[in-house]
């Protein structure tokens, strides 16, 4: 499985409705609040996120797959028949794109560590560098 397959892959996995249940919530308030702010924000950190990703030809497949190894305490996995294995939390509908989130910002901390400049220490470096790229949005939730 290449770098293209293996984005493509969480693409289709973040794509996937959440299946939030409105009865769940009995306040439409409420439930739009929850669906923006867990489901439709992350989506768009996602779509961010992987075309940083795929614009880096030195980043390679086995680079991803070790990203999904330390991102989300291994919960969203790469499986050796290249599928991707979810394992939800207490609210797995809230959670998956961060889950894949984790994994693309995993991947990116990794790339920028390695060019961490002598008078920094790597988590400077990668915090400047993601909210400079990214901006301080994207940069809090998954660079601190």
């Amino acid at each position: 499985m290449n770098k293209k397959d293996i984005l493509n892959s969480l693409k289709t996995f973040v794509n996937q409705r959440p299946g939030l249940s409105f009865a769940d919530y009995g306040d439409a308030a409420l439930y739009r609040r929850d669906y923006r702010k867990n489901c439709q924000q992350p989506k768009q950190d996602f779509e961010v996120l992987v075309r940083a990703v795929e614009r880096r030809d030195s980043l390679f497949a086995g680079d991803i797959r070790e990203g999904f190894k330390r991102a989300f305490a291994g919960r969203l996995s790469l499986l050796d028949d290249e599928t991707l294995d979810y394992t939800p939390g207490q609210h797995g509908a809230l959670e998956y794109r961060r889950a894949a989130c984790s994994v693309l910002a995993s991947v990116l901390w990794d790339y920028w560590r390695e060019d961490t400049p002598a008078n920094m220490t790597p988590r400077e470096h990668i915090t400047r560098t993601a909210r400079r790229e990214f901006g301080r949005g994207i940069a809090s939730r998954y660079f601190n």
